[in-house]
Protein backbone atom coordinates (compact mmCIF):
# COMPACT_ATOMS: atom_id res chain seq x y z
CA UNK A 1 0.00 0.00 0.00
CA UNK A 2 1.12 3.55 -0.73
CA UNK A 3 0.56 5.34 2.55
CA UNK A 4 1.09 8.78 1.05
CA UNK A 5 -2.30 10.47 0.99
CA UNK A 6 -3.97 7.93 3.26
CA UNK A 7 -5.69 9.26 6.36
CA UNK A 8 -5.23 7.08 9.45
CA UNK A 9 -6.35 7.08 13.06
CA UNK A 10 -4.28 5.40 15.78
CA UNK A 11 -6.07 4.98 19.12
CA UNK A 12 -3.73 4.51 22.06
CA UNK A 13 -1.13 6.46 20.11
CA UNK A 14 0.59 7.78 23.22
CA UNK A 15 1.52 4.29 24.37
CA UNK A 16 4.36 1.92 23.64
CA UNK A 17 3.40 0.24 20.37
CA UNK A 18 0.98 3.02 19.39
CA UNK A 19 3.64 5.74 19.41
CA UNK A 20 6.01 3.65 17.27
CA UNK A 21 3.16 2.91 14.86
CA UNK A 22 2.11 6.57 14.61
CA UNK A 23 5.67 7.68 13.89
CA UNK A 24 6.13 5.01 11.22
CA UNK A 25 2.90 6.05 9.50
CA UNK A 26 4.12 9.65 9.41
CA UNK A 27 7.44 8.51 7.94
CA UNK A 28 5.58 6.68 5.19
CA UNK A 29 3.52 9.70 4.27
CA UNK A 30 0.16 9.00 5.92
CA UNK A 31 -1.93 11.82 7.34
CA UNK A 32 -1.84 10.60 10.91
CA UNK A 33 -4.34 11.37 13.64
CA UNK A 34 -3.46 10.22 17.16
CA UNK A 35 -6.17 9.53 19.72
CA UNK A 36 -4.63 9.90 23.18
CA UNK A 37 -6.19 9.65 26.62
CA UNK A 38 -7.30 13.04 27.88
CA UNK A 39 -5.63 14.28 31.07
CA UNK A 40 -5.59 17.61 32.85
CA UNK A 41 -1.89 18.16 32.13
CA UNK A 42 -2.38 17.88 28.38
CA UNK A 43 0.19 15.10 28.13
CA UNK A 44 0.31 12.88 25.02
CA UNK A 45 2.39 10.01 26.40
CA UNK A 46 5.45 9.11 24.36
CA UNK A 47 4.38 11.42 21.55
CA UNK A 48 5.41 14.36 23.73
CA UNK A 49 9.06 13.44 23.17
CA UNK A 50 8.64 12.47 19.52
CA UNK A 51 10.31 14.51 16.80
CA UNK A 52 7.26 13.74 14.66
CA UNK A 53 4.69 15.26 17.02
CA UNK A 54 4.23 18.42 14.95
CA UNK A 55 3.30 16.25 11.96
CA UNK A 56 0.62 14.36 13.90
CA UNK A 57 -2.90 15.60 14.55
CA UNK A 58 -3.51 14.99 18.26
CA UNK A 59 -7.03 14.30 19.52
CA UNK A 60 -7.43 13.92 23.28
CA UNK A 61 -10.40 12.00 24.59
CA UNK A 62 -11.62 8.84 26.25
CA UNK A 63 -12.12 5.62 24.30
CA UNK A 64 -15.12 4.93 26.56
CA UNK A 65 -16.95 8.00 25.19
CA UNK A 66 -18.71 7.12 21.90
CA UNK A 67 -19.13 10.66 20.59
CA UNK A 68 -15.44 11.48 21.07
CA UNK A 69 -14.44 8.27 19.31
CA UNK A 70 -16.76 8.95 16.37
CA UNK A 71 -15.51 12.52 15.97
CA UNK A 72 -11.92 11.27 15.93
CA UNK A 73 -12.74 8.75 13.20
CA UNK A 74 -14.37 11.20 10.77
CA UNK A 75 -12.62 11.40 7.41
CA UNK A 76 -10.29 8.48 8.17
CA UNK A 77 -9.40 5.67 5.73
CA UNK A 78 -7.74 3.21 8.12
CA UNK A 79 -8.26 2.79 11.88
CA UNK A 80 -5.63 1.17 14.08
CA UNK A 81 -7.28 0.46 17.43
CA UNK A 82 -4.68 -0.01 20.16
CA UNK A 83 -6.25 1.88 23.07
CA UNK A 84 -6.57 -0.50 26.03
CA UNK A 85 -5.79 -1.12 29.66
CA UNK A 86 -3.04 -3.72 29.50
CA UNK A 87 -1.55 -4.33 32.94
CA UNK A 88 -2.52 -7.79 34.14
CA UNK A 89 -1.87 -7.23 37.89
CA UNK A 90 -4.08 -4.12 37.98
CA UNK A 91 -6.89 -6.07 36.32
CA UNK A 92 -7.22 -8.11 39.52
CA UNK A 93 -7.91 -4.89 41.44
CA UNK A 94 -10.11 -3.06 38.95
CA UNK A 95 -11.80 -5.47 36.54
CA UNK A 96 -14.61 -3.01 35.82
CA UNK A 97 -12.09 -0.58 34.35
CA UNK A 98 -10.91 -3.25 31.95
CA UNK A 99 -14.42 -4.04 30.80
CA UNK A 100 -15.29 -0.38 30.24
CA UNK A 101 -12.03 0.42 28.43
CA UNK A 102 -11.29 -2.77 26.52
CA UNK A 103 -14.80 -4.02 25.78
CA UNK A 104 -16.97 -0.89 25.70
CA UNK A 105 -14.14 1.11 24.13
CA UNK A 106 -13.83 -1.43 21.34
CA UNK A 107 -17.60 -1.43 20.89
CA UNK A 108 -17.45 2.36 20.45
CA UNK A 109 -14.81 1.99 17.72
CA UNK A 110 -16.87 -0.65 15.92
CA UNK A 111 -20.12 1.31 16.12
CA UNK A 112 -18.41 4.44 14.81
CA UNK A 113 -16.90 2.41 11.98
CA UNK A 114 -20.34 1.10 11.02
CA UNK A 115 -21.57 4.66 10.61
CA UNK A 116 -18.47 6.24 9.06
CA UNK A 117 -17.35 3.28 6.92
CA UNK A 118 -13.53 3.46 6.90
CA UNK A 119 -11.75 1.09 4.54
CA UNK A 120 -10.50 -1.06 7.40
CA UNK A 121 -10.32 -1.34 11.19
CA UNK A 122 -7.35 -3.15 12.73
CA UNK A 123 -8.01 -4.36 16.25
CA UNK A 124 -5.17 -5.15 18.64
CA UNK A 125 -5.73 -8.36 20.58
CA UNK A 126 -3.10 -10.19 22.66
CA UNK A 127 -1.57 -13.63 23.04
CA UNK A 128 -2.96 -13.64 26.60
CA UNK A 129 -6.36 -14.64 25.15
CA UNK A 130 -4.97 -18.14 24.61
CA UNK A 131 -4.04 -18.75 28.23
CA UNK A 132 -1.52 -21.51 28.94
CA UNK A 133 -0.76 -23.31 25.70
CA UNK A 134 -2.61 -26.59 25.19
CA UNK A 135 -0.25 -27.24 22.29
CA UNK A 136 2.74 -25.41 20.83
CA UNK A 137 3.28 -23.53 18.74
CA UNK A 138 -0.05 -21.75 19.19
CA UNK A 139 -1.98 -21.09 16.00
CA UNK A 140 -5.04 -18.88 15.58
CA UNK A 141 -7.35 -21.85 16.06
CA UNK A 142 -6.09 -22.50 19.59
CA UNK A 143 -8.91 -22.33 22.20
CA UNK A 144 -9.31 -19.06 24.08
CA UNK A 145 -9.02 -19.20 27.84
CA UNK A 146 -9.45 -16.30 30.25
CA UNK A 147 -6.87 -16.59 33.04
CA UNK A 148 -7.08 -12.97 34.20
CA UNK A 149 -9.71 -10.22 34.07
CA UNK A 150 -7.47 -8.54 31.49
CA UNK A 151 -7.50 -11.54 29.16
CA UNK A 152 -11.25 -11.95 29.67
CA UNK A 153 -11.81 -8.36 28.55
CA UNK A 154 -9.68 -8.89 25.47
CA UNK A 155 -11.49 -12.12 24.58
CA UNK A 156 -14.78 -10.24 24.82
CA UNK A 157 -13.42 -7.49 22.58
CA UNK A 158 -12.09 -10.11 20.11
CA UNK A 159 -15.53 -11.63 19.87
CA UNK A 160 -17.19 -8.25 19.34
CA UNK A 161 -14.85 -7.63 16.41
CA UNK A 162 -15.66 -11.06 14.99
CA UNK A 163 -19.39 -10.48 15.47
CA UNK A 164 -19.34 -7.10 13.72
CA UNK A 165 -17.55 -8.65 10.75
CA UNK A 166 -20.00 -11.53 10.50
CA UNK A 167 -23.13 -9.49 11.28
CA UNK A 168 -22.44 -6.21 9.50
CA UNK A 169 -19.64 -7.13 7.04
CA UNK A 170 -17.40 -4.62 8.80
CA UNK A 171 -13.90 -4.75 7.23
CA UNK A 172 -11.89 -5.73 10.29
CA UNK A 173 -8.55 -7.42 10.96
CA UNK A 174 -7.46 -8.76 14.35
CA UNK A 175 -3.79 -8.75 15.28
CA UNK A 176 -2.64 -10.90 18.19
CA UNK A 177 0.84 -9.73 19.19
CA UNK A 178 2.81 -12.08 21.38
CA UNK A 179 5.08 -10.40 23.92
CA UNK A 180 6.43 -7.22 22.36
CA UNK A 181 9.40 -5.28 23.71
CA UNK A 182 11.57 -2.31 22.83
CA UNK A 183 12.17 1.36 23.61
CA UNK A 184 9.41 3.19 25.56
CA UNK A 185 7.84 0.10 27.11
CA UNK A 186 6.68 0.72 30.67
CA UNK A 187 7.91 -1.12 33.74
CA UNK A 188 4.62 -3.03 33.86
CA UNK A 189 6.33 -5.37 31.38
CA UNK A 190 9.00 -7.82 32.40
CA UNK A 191 11.82 -6.87 30.01
CA UNK A 192 12.11 -3.18 31.04
CA UNK A 193 11.68 -4.32 34.65
CA UNK A 194 14.68 -6.63 34.33
CA UNK A 195 16.81 -4.18 32.36
CA UNK A 196 16.21 -1.23 34.70
CA UNK A 197 17.09 -3.34 37.74
CA UNK A 198 20.18 -4.79 36.07
CA UNK A 199 21.42 -1.31 35.20
CA UNK A 200 20.91 0.14 38.69
CA UNK A 201 20.99 -2.72 41.18
CA UNK A 202 22.73 -5.98 42.01
CA UNK A 203 19.53 -7.96 42.28
CA UNK A 204 16.44 -8.45 40.15
CA UNK A 205 13.07 -8.81 41.91
CA UNK A 206 10.51 -10.81 39.94
CA UNK A 207 7.50 -13.04 40.32
CA UNK A 208 7.39 -16.50 38.77
CA UNK A 209 10.43 -17.18 36.64
CA UNK A 210 9.49 -20.49 34.99
CA UNK A 211 6.81 -19.25 32.54
CA UNK A 212 7.93 -19.15 28.92
CA UNK A 213 7.20 -16.30 26.55
CA UNK A 214 7.67 -15.48 22.87
CA UNK A 215 9.23 -12.02 22.40
CA UNK A 216 9.33 -9.80 19.31
CA UNK A 217 10.91 -6.38 18.82
CA UNK A 218 8.49 -3.46 18.49
CA UNK A 219 9.44 -2.36 14.96
CA UNK A 220 8.79 -5.89 13.69
CA UNK A 221 5.38 -5.74 15.31
CA UNK A 222 4.63 -2.37 13.70
CA UNK A 223 5.50 -3.82 10.31
CA UNK A 224 2.96 -6.57 10.91
CA UNK A 225 0.24 -3.98 11.55
CA UNK A 226 1.08 -2.14 8.34
CA UNK A 227 1.09 -5.31 6.25
CA UNK A 228 -2.26 -6.36 7.71
CA UNK A 229 -3.69 -2.93 6.83
CA UNK A 230 -2.51 -3.26 3.23
CA UNK A 231 -3.39 -6.84 2.30
CA UNK A 232 -6.79 -7.46 0.61
CA UNK A 233 -6.65 -11.02 1.97
CA UNK A 234 -6.45 -9.84 5.59
CA UNK A 235 -10.04 -8.68 6.05
CA UNK A 236 -11.94 -10.91 8.46
CA UNK A 237 -8.77 -12.70 9.51
CA UNK A 238 -6.91 -13.02 12.81
CA UNK A 239 -3.12 -13.05 12.76
CA UNK A 240 -0.61 -14.14 15.37
CA UNK A 241 2.58 -12.08 15.35
CA UNK A 242 5.45 -13.72 17.21
CA UNK A 243 8.94 -15.08 16.71
CA UNK A 244 8.02 -18.74 17.15
CA UNK A 245 10.62 -19.10 19.90
CA UNK A 246 10.01 -19.27 23.65
CA UNK A 247 12.30 -18.56 26.58
CA UNK A 248 11.68 -18.75 30.32
CA UNK A 249 11.83 -15.60 32.44
CA UNK A 250 14.80 -17.08 34.31
CA UNK A 251 16.73 -17.60 31.08
CA UNK A 252 15.79 -14.09 29.98
CA UNK A 253 17.25 -12.60 33.17
CA UNK A 254 20.53 -14.41 32.57
CA UNK A 255 20.67 -13.18 28.98
CA UNK A 256 19.99 -9.56 29.95
CA UNK A 257 22.56 -9.75 32.76
CA UNK A 258 25.09 -10.95 30.19
CA UNK A 259 24.24 -8.17 27.75
CA UNK A 260 24.42 -5.50 30.47
CA UNK A 261 27.62 -7.08 31.85
CA UNK A 262 26.21 -7.24 35.37
CA UNK A 263 26.44 -9.91 38.03
CA UNK A 264 23.04 -10.05 39.65
CA UNK A 265 21.01 -12.15 42.05
CA UNK A 266 17.41 -13.08 41.32
CA UNK A 267 14.98 -12.48 44.17
CA UNK A 268 11.36 -13.63 44.23
CA UNK A 269 8.87 -10.92 45.14
CA UNK A 270 5.58 -12.43 46.34
CA UNK A 271 3.62 -9.35 45.24
CA UNK A 272 4.48 -10.09 41.61
CA UNK A 273 3.31 -13.73 41.61
CA UNK A 274 0.03 -14.48 39.86
CA UNK A 275 -2.43 -16.93 41.37
CA UNK A 276 -1.68 -20.50 40.26
CA UNK A 277 -4.64 -20.83 37.90
CA UNK A 278 -4.10 -17.32 36.56
CA UNK A 279 -0.45 -17.76 35.57
CA UNK A 280 -0.01 -18.37 31.85
CA UNK A 281 2.75 -20.96 31.74
CA UNK A 282 3.74 -21.09 28.07
CA UNK A 283 3.17 -18.85 25.05
CA UNK A 284 4.83 -19.64 21.73
CA UNK A 285 3.49 -18.34 18.44
CA UNK A 286 2.72 -20.04 15.18
CA UNK A 287 2.80 -17.06 12.79
CA UNK A 288 2.57 -19.08 9.58
CA UNK A 289 -0.66 -17.37 8.54
CA UNK A 290 0.91 -13.91 8.81
CA UNK A 291 3.93 -15.17 6.91
CA UNK A 292 1.87 -16.76 4.13
CA UNK A 293 -0.85 -14.10 3.67
CA UNK A 294 0.99 -10.93 4.67
CA UNK A 295 4.61 -11.76 3.96
CA UNK A 296 5.49 -10.87 7.55
CA UNK A 297 8.50 -12.13 9.45
CA UNK A 298 10.50 -10.66 12.33
CA UNK A 299 13.84 -9.12 11.38
CA UNK A 300 15.32 -8.77 14.86
CA UNK A 301 16.58 -11.63 16.98
CA UNK A 302 15.79 -11.54 20.68
CA UNK A 303 19.40 -10.69 21.51
CA UNK A 304 19.60 -8.01 18.81
CA UNK A 305 16.38 -6.38 19.99
CA UNK A 306 17.50 -6.51 23.61
CA UNK A 307 20.74 -4.71 22.75
CA UNK A 308 18.77 -1.90 21.10
CA UNK A 309 16.42 -1.71 24.08
CA UNK A 310 19.24 -1.70 26.63
CA UNK A 311 21.00 1.11 24.73
CA UNK A 312 17.81 3.18 24.76
CA UNK A 313 17.10 2.51 28.42
CA UNK A 314 20.61 3.56 29.46
CA UNK A 315 19.73 7.00 28.09
CA UNK A 316 16.26 7.11 29.67
CA UNK A 317 16.71 5.50 33.08
CA UNK A 318 15.00 8.49 34.70
CA UNK A 319 11.72 7.15 33.28
CA UNK A 320 12.01 4.00 35.41
CA UNK A 321 11.90 3.34 39.15
CA UNK A 322 13.52 -0.08 39.64
CA UNK A 323 12.83 -0.10 43.40
CA UNK A 324 9.08 0.21 42.84
CA UNK A 325 6.61 -2.46 41.77
CA UNK A 326 4.53 -0.99 38.95
CA UNK A 327 1.05 -2.44 38.51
Amino acid sequence: MKWSGKSVLVTGAGGFIGSHLAETLVKRGARTRAFVHYNALGKCGWLDSSSFKKKIEIVAGDIRDPSTVENAMKGVDIVFHLAALIGIPYSYQSPESYVSTNVVGTLNVLQAARRLKPERVLFTSTSEVYGTARYVPIDEGHPLQAQSPYSASKIAADKLVEAFHRSFVLPVVTIRPFNTFGPRQSARAVIPTIISQCLRKKEVCLGNQHPQRDWSYVTDMVEGFLLAAASPKAIGQTFNLGSGNAMSIHELVRLIAKLTKRKIKIKTDARRIRADKSEVEHLQADSALACDLLGWKPHHSLEGGLKLTIDWMRKHLEAYQPDSYTL
